[in-house]
């Protein structure tokens, strides 16, 4: 079997126009990819290209008024810590639903809901959202759950799509970094899957800083998806880096691109070649049900050590060496591949899923015979994605371009056969990271559409000073070839997205009444003898002052209460309209208090009344044409 890509394999030409390649020169090239790859050219030279190929295209991403986009699409939030909705193919945004940041729109991380679900990081202002997954049953979309990780904080969090907020946030153990994330796809995804990036010691107390102690690792975090609980994490050999699991619910991959355990740039790319590990879920999880595992750090969290010791392969994972430092791990929608994107090699490597079972057996005494295709697709790949019909496509960041190639005939080549597998490359506008085609983490990848996520937008926008937006660009793939039909700035590195259907997304239009996500505050008014719906009381318990109103546009229950300086104040609203697009809102002007109340739901925001005097209180969304009379006042007596 080859180890490396046939040298014969022609390769397809360039496109159209004048490619960032050859415009740059092999030598800049390299030059950009040990700089960073920052200093690319104003790219006027194919905006005729582009502009002639978006016209022909046109009418395929125009949503006339009245009707609906096709797919909803998730994006991360990036550094804003929140994820984005959009409608696709018209790529307008519909929503933003916070989850690691403060939202003064909906009180987010300001009210007494939102903090009880932040928990203890609550303390945490800030997020860095990077991979939003679909719970799936049976490999597709059951629109029930979408997670997050935040990379800042080490955290993983899952909204509720049917009410598209967040509602459980769990901070990851013993690790630092959450990036990769994925979910098991079959029979139902009952493991979050996500990778602690950073090497840290073990115990983390300053006793050491030394990465090369056998006591220093970072670990693969399975998490109960139902409970949002840890169910076990796994020690590794090196870092980790992105993940995805298969379709039998048997194995998850994951990229290491510091195989060296290095904390410089080039010790970090000092090996050629870096790995692909593989974990054996069943396996582990038998392990843990024999009690055969340890704790860390304090934690309960059951821990199997993954490592290879002497040589030797442990029972949970398996380490394919690929090149170098590869950075995405995607799954083929046929189920047939991981593929790991080499990212400083010019290449991608296709593992064939069904001989891993051969791998962890024994059968196979070269870990990089389950390689079965290695194509060079060009300078920088990152990320791939599907349409279902055999065909992958690539982002290449240095070259930045998307490829379009065929898998079957990666293969073939990669036998030695004379074959051309690379179908397209089109410019893309500049330095493109993530890539998602729509339903191509499902086996119902239908090869619609292709959302590629670029870093930089150049000249494609209006300039807003220093900072740039980036550029999120829709390319149609439903034909021969990629057409370019769209720019769409974003803000703050919205890293990855993914499509459903908009049928399988079921959102309810107005509150339920029993929902838990105000459980909490409608406990407290349980035992405060409050029935939320036609109470509007005012509750003195020593120093604290709990206030509970009703809203209906355009009035609330109580348009004044009174209260001492220095009180702990708890307002408590319940929104009794009932019809879907009247939301209220409640602002305490100078006090840092903002929250939405949307039809049927209860919110509740506690501060200090800490001024006296008089103070007004209003509704903050637009809910009736005597909306700016929807006010109130707080009085606040001198202490």
């Amino acid at each position: 079997m080859n180890d490396k890509t046939n040298d014969t394999t022609e390769v397809a030409p360039e496109p159209r126009g004048v490619s960032r390649r050859s415009f740059l020169g092999t030598g800049a090239v390299t030059g950009a990819v040990l700089a960073g790859a920052t200093a690319l050219g104003a790219g006027t030279f194919t905006r005729e290209s582009w502009a002639a190929a978006a016209k022909e295209a046109k009418s395929k991403i125009h949503v006339a008024p009245g009707e609906l986009d096709e797919y909803y699409g998730f994006w991360s939030g990036g550094h804003q810590g929140e994820v984005r909705v959009l409608g696709v193919p018209s790529m307008r945004e519909l929503m933003r639903i916070p989850v690691f940041n403060v939202d003064s729109a909906t009180g987010w991380g300001l009210t007494n809901e939102s903090k009880h679900i932040l928990g203890d990081s609550a303390k945490y202002q800030n997020g860095d959202c990077h991979h939003p997954h679909i719970s799936m049953t049976d490999g597709k979309y059951d629109g029930k759950y979408l997670f997050i990780n935040d990379k800042a904080n080490s955290r993983v969090a899952r909204i509720r799509l049917d009410i598209m907020k967040c509602d459980k946030i769990l901070s990851v153990p013993n690790v630092q970094a959450i990036h990769g994330l994925r979910l098991q796809k079959v029979p139902y995804t009952k493991y979050v899957f996500a990778n602690a990036e950073f090497v840290i010691p073990h115990p983390n107390d300053g006793r050491t800083f030394d990465l090369q102690d056998k006591n220093s690792y970072t670990m693969f975090n399975a998490i109960d998806a139902e409970k949002m609980e840890m169910a076990f994490q796994v020690i590794v050999d090196g870092n980790l880096d992105n993940s995805d699991a298969d379709y039998t619910g048997k194995y998850a991959a994951s990229t290491c691109y510091n195989s060296e355990k290095a904390y410089d740039l080039g010790g970090m790319m000092r090996n050629e070649r870096d790995w692909v590990v593989v974990f054996n879920i069943p396996r582990i999880e038998a392990a843990i049900k024999a009690g055969k595992f340890i704790t860390l750090d304090g934690s309960k969290v059951p821990v199997v050590d993954g490592r290879k010791t002497d040589g030797k392969d442990s029972e949970f994972t398996r380490y394919i060496p690929v090149p170098k430092n590869p950075h995405g791990c995607n799954t083929s929608s046929d189920g047939k591949y991981f593929i790991a994107n080499g990212k400083l090699s010019p290449t991608v490597s296709m593992i064939a899923i069904d001989r891993l079972d051969g791998l962890f057996e024994g059968r196979y005494k070269d870990p990089r015979e389950v390689i079965v295709a290695e194509p060079e697709l060009g300078l920088g790949p990152l990320h791939t994605t599907f349409d279902g019909r055999g065909n992958a496509y690539t982002t290449l960041f240095i070259d930045s371009q998307v490829v379009k190639w065929n898998m079957d005939e990666a293969i073939r080549a990669y036998k030695g056969e004379k074959v051309n597998y690379i179908k397209q490359k089109l410019d893309v506008q500049y330095q493109p990271g993530h890539n998602h085609a729509s339903l191509t983490e499902t086996s119902e990848a239908d090869g619609k559409w292709l959302v590629v996520l670029c870093k930089f937008s150049k000249d494609r926008f209006l300039p807003t000073g220093p900072l740039h937006p980036e550029n999120d660009q829709l390319i149609d793939i439903s034909g021969d070839e990629m057409k370019l039909v769209h720019d769409g700035p974003a803000f703050a590195e919205p890293h990855d997205c993914i499509l459903a259907r908009r049928d399988q997304i079921k959102t309810q239009k107005i509150w339920n009444r029993n929902d838990p996500f105000f459980a909490p505050t409608v406990e407290r008014a349980k035992k405060d003898g409050i029935n939320l719906e036609t109470d509007n009381k005012v509750i003195r318990d020593g120093n604290k002052v709990r206030v509970y109103m009703t809203s209906m546009a355009p009035a609330y229950g109580l348009t004044e209460f009174t209260v001492k300086q220095g009180n702990e104040v708890t307002v408590t609203i319940t929104n009794i309209d009932q019809i879907e697009d009247v939301s209220h809102g409640f602002v305490m002007t100078n006090h840092g208090v903002s929250m939405e109340i949307s039809p049927q739901q209860t919110s509740s925001i506690t501060f200090t009344a800490d001024k006296p005097g008089l103070h007004w209180y209003y509704c903050s969304w637009f809910c009736h044409a005597l909306h700016m009379e929807m006010v109130g006042r707080m009085l606040v007596e001198k202490a």
